[in-house]
């Protein structure tokens, strides 16, 4: 099994590409509006800088930048995910990870 190792540097920059479990779905592009309104609702409350965001039908890839005090990025995507499952009404759509 792989050795996962995340470096927690505060303000830092990072690259995440983030997949359903489902490969096949097209579920982020036809529920697009509620991924976005899950991302606004948890930047509003725990900020960070969105560099660059693209959003396939399985999966999605962004680079984004934390506060100079913050290194916390997966609680943030625990929300996103969280958030986004929950409004269309699913569970268990993610891989694993991001």
């Amino acid at each position: 099994m792989s050795e996962y190792r995340r470096y927690y540097i505060k303000g830092g920059t990072w690259f995440f590409t983030v997949n359903l479990r489902n490969r096949r779905s097209h579920l982020l592009t036809a529920q697009f509006q509620m991924l976005r309104n899950a991302i606004i609702n948890v930047k509003r409350d725990r900020p960070f800088e969105i560099n660059a965001w693209v959003v396939l039908p399985e999966h999605m890839h962004c680079i984004w930048t934390l506060p100079e005090s913050d290194d916390d990025f997966s609680s943030r995507w625990r929300e996103i995910k969280k958030q986004f499952t929950h409004a269309c009404g699913l569970k268990n759509i993610w891989q694993p990870r991001f």
